[in-house]
């Protein structure tokens, strides 16, 4: 697929095809933490199985994820800044990974009945450990290829990093993963390293994993993409990209278009991150779901994902980023109402009556083949929704400036990220009811599609 890319457009290409593939191997390396750490495995573990109270557990994921995200807000533009006077990004990357890494292998501790402290707090520097680095990685792409090929390039790291995160999962589910009362795997084998799923070591091994495959697998970035050169001083470069920041935040007035594209932006990526995050935790207190049933799910998501992505790169590279990102709220919208209207017996509120026998095993009721029906819409879109948000800035802006601004891309998608889940927290506690909670996140998909729509494309057209 690459090798077919057409290096004509309005700047030359300043990086071969194989750090190119580094480039996007980054992808690769960081999807697995979302994947099976955040979604499918360990985050729903932390909620059913890591306490007695699901509510609550769910309402401390919750404030987990809305503290990392404050912490990232205020952040990223910082180092985003700083970035573009100091040069180089691998150095930040590199510094990032290794706070990320040890994280990761502390989640291993997380034992069923022991303090929630000590996970919370390895999530939280993981977390902002893992945004701060997409920042830097982010910033990097607008140099590798001509402005005309960003979104086929974005949306195809994309594909690719769910890719990785599905082998991962797919891994945890049929080899690591058993059931509690048998002790067997889906395939009916002993979990690998003799793995106990009665003390939950089936899930807090995603830690460890994801901390093996990310350290594997970004070296290709270091070794063969090629970087910005070195700037000034760490010291100056801190002052100057506080300094610049500043600006730059000022001449946002003056540039109306990217500034409602970030607003936009921010908004409706606080419903994605909303779904990313509490979607399987969800699915696990509604259905009850173990680790194997949420497993497959994300599975079943993930290769819809890898093809989302790879339609989405066409469409993106054909008709612009800004019709791809429509297209994917659209149906995450669509996908959220069906989500949040089916229940035992029923789904659309109640208008389409389902059967409430189960037919045994896996997924064996007529809600849970409802749910998975409307995840299929969440995995087509919230690749190519990122993705395509991605190279949407990435055509509008500078080289020079790219630092910056995908710092304050990151500040978009996390300023008020804390809302969603905040918002969910506080609807799900007062309420009871976390399907209340999550119909909160239709508030910020409907409310960023709407402001998205009146958006110039590219953002910096008058």
């Amino acid at each position: 697929m690459l090798n077919r890319i057409d290096w004509t457009g309005t700047q030359p290409p300043k990086a071969t095809e194989k750090g190119i593939w580094g480039w996007m191997f980054f992808d690769w390396a960081a999807q697995p933490f979302f994947t099976v750490v955040t979604t499918f495995i360990f985050g729903p573990y932390f909620v059913s199985r890591l306490t007695d109270d699901s509510v609550s557990a769910q309402t401390t994921w919750s404030n987990m994820a809305t503290i990392s995200s404050v912490i990232i807000a205020l952040l990223s533009p910082v180092l985003g800044s700083i970035a573009d006077q100091s040069g180089a990004r691998k150095p930040w990357i590199a510094f990032f990974a290794v706070i990320k890494i040890a994280s990761l292998f502390g989640l291993w501790f997380a034992a069923p009945g022991s303090p929630v402290l000590y996970p919370v707090i390895f999530m939280i520097l993981a977390s902002i450990s893992a945004e701060f680095s997409i920042v830097f990685n982010d910033s990097m792409m607008p140099r590798l290829v001509a402005k005309h090929e960003v979104g086929k390039l974005s949306n195809t790291a994309w594909g690719l990093g769910y890719l990785g995160g599905m082998i991962v999962l797919v891994a945890v589910v049929t080899l690591l993963a058993a059931s509690p009362e048998s002790g067997k795997t889906i395939l009916g084998l002993d979990p690998l390293f003799g793995l106990d799923p009665r003390s939950g070591q089936d899930a807090r091994i995603t830690g460890p994993i994801s901390a093996v495959w990310y350290l594997i697998f970004i070296l290709p970035m270091f070794f063969f993409t090629p970087d910005v050169g070195r700037g000034l001083p760490f010291g100056t470069a801190i002052r100057a990209g506080l300094r610049e920041l500043r600006n730059t935040l000022g001449e946002l007035k003056e540039r109306r278009g990217i500034l409602k594209f970030l607003i936009a932006r921010m908004i409706y990526q606080d419903g994605v991150n909303g779904l990313l995050i509490l979607g399987g935790v969800f699915a696990a207190g509604m259905f009850g779901w173990a680790t194997i049933e949420i497993g497959l799910y994300g599975i079943i998501l993930n290769v819809v994902a890898i093809f989302g992505c790879l339609i989405a790169g066409r469409i993106d590279k054909g008709v612009g980023s800004k019709v791809t990102v429509v297209i994917s709220l659209t149906m995450l919208l669509l996908a959220t109402i069906g989500i949040i209207s089916t229940g035992p017996g029923y789904t659309l509120f109640g208008l389409m009556a389902l059967p409430t026998a189960d037919s045994g095993g896996l997924f064996g009721t007529a809600a849970e083949k409802a749910y998975i029906l409307y995840g299929l819409l969440i995995g087509l879109a919230f690749g190519p929704v990122q993705a395509s948000s991605r190279s949407y800035l990435a055509r509008s802006v500078s080289l020079e400036e790219a630092g910056r601004y995908f710092g304050i891309y990151a500040l978009s998608g996390r300023a008020t990220s804390f809302m969603a889940t905040l918002l969910f927290s506080l609807t799900t506690y007062l309420s009871g009811s976390p399907r209340l909670g999550m119909a909160t996140l239709i508030l910020f998909l409907a409310g960023g599609l709407a402001l998205l729509v009146r958006t110039p494309y590219p953002a910096d057209r008058a």
